[in-house]
């Protein structure tokens, strides 16, 4: 039953099929979504949230997932602000806004004014893919991390998240939540790093993978060592370990005035195919 004027409902295990055919209409661009509806089922216990779906006609059309993360999936700037109506009927709970830019735009515009002021906007994000082997030579010293190495790695990645997100992921007793995402990362084989005589000089992670994409997120090099040209060989190595061993393309979305990071993607192969856009609490 629809449980609005709109249209939106929530989905369920039943609407599987038709989620995904809906979220692969741009795979790469959808993989979070998608990896969330696939490893889910989208039963919203494992979902942590719900994902809600829009329909016209009788079709799902559009859709946006619901947990601490909220993110559109081809919807709208109408599709958007339909949902935000839905979301406005109960208190805020996401943490994050997250996905395409005009979505995320409508969404927001929608919500401003009851949602509260955030902590950060950033409406400019290139989102970046790469479908074929790097255009620079992979760092052969980059490989996968085990738990062994946590004592560089567990505060390389916390030195990252901080830097990027503006508070530390440790703040409000976050850190044991924190350690165990890492040490799941560590444990799936998605986490890369490059050691220099016992310290961690590079690293990065699969945030989420499909058949058809896997997403990068928490590329990190310490203060000291940027501007060498660890970052470029790090991201070519990763690519090319991903590319062979989990999914054929890579992305991932970068701050548009991170100025340094974008041109280490571009030397590497990566190119854009989508704006994101961000707003976090």
């Amino acid at each position: 039953m629809l449980t609005t004027r709109h249209g939106v409902r929530p989905l369920g295990p039943a609407d599987l099929d038709d989620f995904l055919a809906l979220a692969r209409r741009r795979p790469v661009v959808n993989a979070f979504v998608d990896y969330r509806a696939t490893t889910t089922n989208l039963e919203p216990r494992w979902l942590g949230g719900e994902m809600w779906g829009r329909f016209g006609g009788g079709a799902l059309v559009a859709a946006c997932h619901v947990g601490a993360n909220l993110v559109p999936v081809e919807a709208t700037p109408d599709d958007a602000a339909a949902f935000a109506e839905r979301a406005l009927a109960r208190s805020r709970t996401v943490s994050t806004i997250v996905g395409p830019q005009d979505a995320v735009r409508g969404f927001w515009n929608a919500v401003a004014s009851s949602w509260g002021r955030p902590r950060d906007t950033r409406w400019e994000q290139p989102h970046l893919e790469i479908g074929g082997p790097p255009l620079v030579a992979p760092d052969p010293q980059v490989r996968r991390t085990v738990r062994a190495d946590l004592t560089e790695l567990y505060p390389a990645c916390v030195a990252m998240y901080t830097e990027e997100v503006g508070v530390s992921p440790e703040h409000g007793g976050g850190a044991e939540l924190y350690r165990a995402r890492v040490i799941q990362l560590v444990n799936r084989g998605w986490s890369f790093a490059r050691f220099d005589q016992g310290r961690l000089v590079f690293k990065a992670e699969v945030a989420c993978a499909t058949p058809y994409a896997a997403q990068i997120q928490g590329v990190f090099v310490p203060p000291d060592r940027r501007g060498q040209g660890l970052a470029t060989a790090g991201m070519a190595a990763v690519v090319e370990l991903v590319r062979r061993e989990i999914a054929p393309s890579v992305s991932l979305y970068v701050n548009d005035w991170n100025a340094s990071a974008r041109a280490v993607y571009e030397k590497v192969g990566f190119r854009e195919t989508a704006r994101f856009a961000t707003v976090m609490f």
